[in-house]
């Protein structure tokens, strides 16, 4: 008969901010049956072991479904995986005087004890549990060999912690614990790896009943850094199966047979201590498609790992899980049913993924109040698995470096300066600088320190750049709502020195996406195929590290009208392949691509239709209004003299664009320094006076006389003809649209009327 003071619960995975803290959250309805209030302490029993825990109402989601949720420290105490079930009881703990704990690897930690009983504070323990605390991101086991009084014990502050010299030699792991919990972002993932895996292993009769072979093979690929490996060793720690790694080269041999006899050797070590799992890193090392290598090895193990995988002889609970980063380098002919089933992608994780990693990684950490999670979440973007915990450890690092001034390496630390380390959010944004995401490596681009505020005037540009880049970055929901798709792409041209890469900075910094530069002629190259290689793979990096903004300067370089040219046709192909990437089969998402120009009547006419590079910017040369800003911009900081006068000066210069003017006021700047220094003065004697300098309206008069504009009048006329007809084309392509809406109507009712005719005739005949 059924204790009342009992009941049994389905157990299900702990939330990312519960994980380490000792609680077990149980819905309402089941506490109050219970008689419990939050923070209780409950046991709970699995398959033939107990643990302990605080208990926390449940959130709203798992009410009334008879599930707890418990992290996997307190799972594996018990002996229990998710979805087994579990008696929960209230019990009453005493109030711990001492515990001793035991680690399961050799270590050395200062002041370890006063650390351990700060974590431990409040939790319930017993002999013979294992304790996992987070130190600076490295997970530590600790067996409890001892507690006074015995049986449930609660720590406090009274509470002496004791830690053994010797490891707990029974206990000592060869490798880490993971559990789910500490893989952040991939809940969707690891439910299709968990039903791959731990179904056919745990309940075989379930395929029987439905007359169907369990899966038999997992590949995983994804780009490196986003937990394919991690998930591996999660499910071989969450599941009681024997666990089997295979490291791709390892097995390779230079003697002839030697390669397949160690595959042979593995996968029947794997029978005979069935179920089993077998993990394949890099597979795409031992089996590479076949018509594209040339060792006969390679093939050899190819053909093995075949027939082992579905040859004439059954293999029994055998699953093969394999990862690679290169999926389209692995044989053709393991990647179908009955080899590997089912194909994972671990991909980019999203806002809320970089969120549950940053909540991960951060869980041992003394974290300042300051520490905004969910705003690193939001500036991480293209950021993997990897890369967060970089971060993490990079910021670590910065928070150490504050109290080295305080420690004396040959000394032991002290307690106060111990309680002193904590992790800010200045630490975290010290860290970025530092960490880009890794699928950006190669083509990373430091994102240029230009503002919006430091480009004179272009206001109507400056508002057209906001609203095609920075709000479907910023604003997705809103997009999304209205059903908006986003322009893929922005041509800025206009004359030299107007300011077109400078709004590209700013754009670049101001939208805080990855940003990518590509000059326009770094990209051709003398070897066929390369230059379109290089193309599709910005693309492929711009995808992975979305949101992105690719900047192509001097488009025209790369991208001239084909037909044109009287080259290898080079140039003609790399316009297909940019006209592909844009308006492909292929759909870009949350990639802008931002391309500059002062030939546009050389770029190809296919390029600049809408759908692609959407919207052609014109950048005129600045106004007079926009000419005193550009004249404050570049003057700013600068010694100026009480007669200068800037709207003065802007009056002067009607030809002159923005680059004309910096160099105006740097010409007019080193005037002024050639007057101070021709004093003949030595340089310690310069140094002293040089608060005295002045730059005055002389200066600027004799800047002007030596710099002129660089751009004709005759060539400004030329550009504005040129954004006139892109204008008109524009136009007429709306209008045609426009009027080929308004036909559709009358056509439809013409062709219905001479449909009608013929069968109104008949029916008088």
């Amino acid at each position: 008969m059924a204790d009342k003071n009992e009941v049994t619960l389905r157990v299900q995975e702990a939330y990312h901010r519960d994980v380490g803290r000792g609680i077990a959250r149980i819905d309402m309805e089941t506490m109050k049956k219970l008689g419990m209030v939050s923070g209780d302490i409950i046991e709970i029993e699995g398959k033939g072991a107990t643990s302990y825990a605080v208990v926390w109402p449940g959130y709203p989601s798992e009410e009334g479904k008879g599930v707890i949720l418990i992290d996997g420290n307190t799972r594996a105490n018990a002996r229990v995986g998710i979805d087994d079930r579990v008696k929960v009881r209230k019990i009453q703990a005493k109030p711990a005087e001492r515990i001793t704990l035991a680690p399961t690897q050799p270590i050395r930690i200062t002041g370890g004890e006063y650390y351990l009983l700060k974590l431990l504070e409040g939790r319930p323990i017993s002999k013979g549990q294992t304790i996992r605390v987070e130190m600076l991101g490295s997970p530590m086991q600790f067996i409890v060999t001892s507690t006074r009084p015995a049986g449930a014990v609660i720590a406090d502050r009274r509470t002496e912690i004791t830690i053994s010299e010797k490891p707990a030699a029974e206990k000592l792991e060869k490798v880490p614990r993971l559990t789910y919990e500490d893989i952040g972002g991939l809940k969707r993932e690891i439910g299709l790896v968990r039903e791959m895996i731990e179904l056919p292993l745990r309940h075989p009769e379930l395929f029987q009943k439905l007359g169907i072979d369990p899966p038999k093979g997992v590949l995983l690929y994804g780009p490196p850094g986003t937990g394919k490996t991690m998930i591996a060793k999660a499910v071989a720690s969450e599941t009681d199966a024997n666990f089997i790694s295979i490291s791709g080269p390892e097995i390779m041999s230079k003697y002839y047979g030697e390669s397949e006899k160690q595959l042979r050797d593995i996968f029947k070590e794997a029978e005979d201590n069935a179920p089993s799992i077998i993990f394949i890193d890099e597979i795409d090392s031992i089996a590479p498609r076949r018509e594209e290598v040339t060792g006969e090895v390679e093939r050899r193990v190819v053909a093995q790992l075949l027939a082992l995988m579905d040859g004439l002889q059954a293999r029994g609970q055998v699953i093969v899980v394999a990862a690679t980063n290169r999926p389209n380098a692995v044989d053709p002919a393991l990647r179908r049913g009955g080899r590997f089933d089912r194909e994972i992608e671990i991909g980019v994780p999203d806002k809320n993924g970089r969120l549950e990693i940053l909540h991960v990684h951060t869980r041992g950490m003394p974290l300042a109040s300051d520490v905004n999670l969910e705003k690193l979440a939001n500036v991480t973007h293209g950021f993997v698995g990897a890369d967060i915990a970089s971060l993490c450890k990079e910021a670590a690092m910065h928070a150490l470096r504050t109290i080295l001034p305080e420690i004396d390496i040959e000394k032991e630390i002290p307690q106060e300066v111990m309680d002193m380390l904590q992790i800010k959010m200045v630490d975290f944004e010290d860290a970025l600088k530092n960490i880009e995401p890794s699928a950006m490596r190669e083509v990373f681009v430091e994102v240029p320190n230009v503002h919006w505020s430091d480009i004179g005037g272009l206001e109507k540009v400056k508002q057209e750049l906001r609203e095609t880049v920075e709000w479907p970055l910023k604003y997705k929901d809103v997009f999304d709502i209205t059903h908006t798709v986003a322009p893929k792409g922005i041509l800025v041209f206009g004359p030299p020195g107007t300011g077109k890469t400078l709004l590209a900075k700013a754009v670049a910094n101001e939208s805080e996406a990855n940003f990518i530069s590509i000059k326009g002629p770094e990209v051709l190259s003398k070897w066929v195929g390369e230059s379109e290689k290089a193309i599709r793979e910005t693309f492929r990096r711009a995808r992975q590290s979305a949101p992105t903004i690719i900047f192509f300067d001097e488009i025209d370089a790369i991208a001239p009208t084909r037909g044109m040219s009287s080259d290898s046709h080079v140039t003609e192909r790399v316009v297909s392949q940019l006209l592909t990437e844009l308006d492909g089969l292929e759909e870009l998402h949350s990639v802008v691509v931002l391309a500059a120009t002062n030939r546009p009547d050389m770029v190809d006419t296919a390029l600049l239709r809408p759908g692609r590079l959407d919207r052609l910017l014109y950048i005129p040369p600045p106004d007079e209004k926009s000419r005193v800003e550009i004249f404050r911009i570049h003057t700013e900081g600068k010694p100026l003299g009480p007669d200068i006068d800037f709207q003065s000066l802007a009056k002067r210069t009607p030809d002159y664009v923005g680059a004309d003017i910096e160099a105006v006021c740097r010409e007019a700047a080193m005037m002024a320094i050639r007057d101070y220094i021709n004093g003949a003065m030595s340089p310690e004697e310069a140094k002293s006076r040089a608060a005295d300098i002045k730059i005055t309206m002389k200066h600027f008069d004799g800047a002007l006389k030596k710099i002129k504009p660089s751009a004709s009048r005759e060539s400004m006329k030329q550009y504005e003809r040129l954004a006139e007809n892109f204008a008109r084309q524009v136009t007429t392509i709306e209008e045609e649209a426009g009027e080929e809406a308004a036909k559709a109507p009358a056509e439809k009712k013409e062709k219905e009327k001479k449909e009608k005719k013929p069968a109104e005739a008949r029916t008088a005949y």
